[in-house]
């Protein structure tokens, strides 16, 4: 995994009206459910921002870190993403932005679903503000939009939930 060099200069306020921060993760958003993307809104971000990323990881996932979504180049004047979005390279709903692979293996989101037997997960989701729209075509993998934002992220915002295996 790539270390990430940050300027943060600010936080983001990151809020999902289907999540509350800390709290289990309602069931339409696993992969046991309706496995949809959760809605995001946001506020707070530096004038400078250029672009927008956002990634959801499990960081204990059974071979380590694991990543659930990965989405990149969101428009920054855009204060959200929608519920739901389409699992396809570069979603319609968001123009301009595109998806990486997640660690499934496919597009878009991919909800939780921990492993039987396993204590509580924690899922995190990072949004990044970055002072550059992102050279990378749909399809980058978590490590490769890691490497790609390294010395560009102005501020982060952060939400997490659970679920129980």
């Amino acid at each position: 995994m790539t270390e990430t060099r940050f300027k943060l200069r600010s936080e983001i306020h990151l809020s999902a009206p289907g999540l509350l921060d800390g709290h289990p993760i309602p069931h339409r958003y696993t992969k046991r459910g309706a496995n949809l993307s959760p809605e995001f809104l946001w506020s707070g971000l530096p004038e400078e921002t250029a672009s927008l990323a956002l990634i959801c990881e499990d960081p204990k996932g059974p071979d380590g870190p694991f990543a659930l979504w990965v989405v990149y180049n969101i428009p920054a004047d855009l204060n959200g993403l929608p519920e739901n979005l389409s699992k396809l390279p570069r979603p319609p709903e968001v123009p301009g932005a595109a998806q990486g692979e997640n660690d499934a293996g496919s597009f878009g989101y991919d909800g939780p679903a921990p492993p039987p037997g396993h204590p509580p997960h924690r899922y995190t989701f990072t949004l990044f503000a970055l002072d550059v729209a992102l050279a990378l075509a749909p399809g980058a993998d978590v490590d490769t939009l890691r490497s790609a934002m390294d010395g560009h992220i102005l501020a982060t915002g952060e939400l997490t939930g659970t679920l129980k295996a």
